[in-house]
């Protein structure tokens, strides 16, 4: 199968060929062709400030981030206006227009070739919408520059035409570096903020079974025993009594610190009883596959982390460095009231 750059050269020449009314028509029947197709619909749409330009753009449901036409060719020092009504900035060859140039040619790798077509879709609107993937951007600044950066090595002019281009682009990659251009885009959309909904909705259901699971002892008794001796109180080896607030303390050696969100939907979703405490032990939740092996796999290293403590301050203070809470920078207090043992 025939590369695009090879597919680009052959169609440089049939475009050659055509005359400029053929070749307008031919683009506007594409452009047609596209927006006759079902197109998806923008979930999130914003702005952002790169420099001195403003930059329009939006999120696909497929995760695609999308800079718009205008606001890239802006950024790009372009102010050229779509041809035919075609609605796209485009060459029969497939390339953009601002890529056309032979002068650049060279400084365009492969794999950018093959990722600079057009995007097609629907703004939340409803209307049209045309971008390109906003990672082109810094790409396409980039061959600018190498372009620029070669005609001086040659001690060559820098044609008058490509000055402006040339100055955005130093710009756009001047404004971009320290900045990610996915960042701008999903915090300009509100995309950040549903994207780090949808990540913790999957990692609830990979860990929170919708069903009871049958009781099966997890927690060994050297758990009990640790934290007996860390906390400085006599182990019962007779008897499963402990105190209530050890409760408290496993919700934040343990429950805390599996994985984000987990410890506060199985709070939420175990019933209580009357006297406030759980009805059925909180490990019961968790799914078989995911859940529990890890929840096990915590477990060992928690009574490790013991073995090598003093004390239960210290104890906290190495497994805040080798498994910090999740969502939590401030440390729950280390002392907690000694009560009297109860039985659970």
């Amino acid at each position: 199968m025939a590369s695009k750059s090879g597919r680009s050269r052959s169609g440089q020449a049939r475009a050659a060929a055509l005359s400029p009314e053929r070749r307008a028509e031919i683009a506007r029947k594409a452009a047609v062709s596209r927006w006759d197709k079902d197109l998806p619909e923008a979930e999130h749409e914003g702005d952002f400030n790169l420099g001195d330009t403003a930059i329009s753009c939006a999120v696909l449901p497929n995760g695609t981030r999308i800079i718009t036409q205008a606001a890239f060719l802006r950024a790009l020092g372009r102010s050229r206006s779509p041809k035919a009504g075609t609605g796209v900035l485009s060459t029969i060859d497939e390339l953009p227009f601002f890529l056309q140039a032979e002068a650049l040619k060279p400084f365009i790798s492969e794999d950018l070739a093959m990722s600079t077509n057009p995007i097609f879709y629907r703004t939340k609107s409803g209307s049209k919408g045309v971008g390109y993937d906003a990672r082109l951007l810094p790409q396409v600044a980039e061959v600018y520059l190498r372009f620029r950066d070669d005609t001086l090595r040659a001690k060559k002019e820098i044609p008058a035409r490509y000055e402006k281009m040339i100055s955005a682009a130093d710009l756009l990659m001047r404004a971009l570096a320290n900045v990610g251009i996915i960042a701008l885009v999903d915090e300009a959309t509100g995309f950040q903020q549903s994207r780090a909904k949808d990540a913790l909705a999957r990692i609830l259901e990979e860990f929170i079974a919708k069903e009871l699971r049958p009781w099966v002892r997890t927690f060994p008794d050297q758990f009990y025993a640790e934290l007996f001796r860390l906390r400085g109180l006599n182990y019962p080896r007779d008897t499963v009594k402990r105190p209530r607030y050890f409760g408290h303390l496993t919700n934040d050696i343990i429950y805390s610190r599996l994985a984000p969100g987990v410890m506060e939907e199985l709070k939420a979703t175990t019933p209580r009883a009357p006297d406030g405490r759980h009805k059925h032990q909180l490990h019961r939740r968790l799914t078989e596959d995911l859940g529990h092996p890890k929840l096990r796999e915590h477990l060992a290293a928690v009574i490790t982390a013991m073995q090598l403590s003093d004390n239960y301050d210290d104890f906290i203070q190495k497994l805040d460095r080798v498994r910090p809470r999740f969502g939590d920078t401030l440390p729950l207090p280390l002392e907690a009231p000694k009560e009297k043992v109860q039985p659970l």
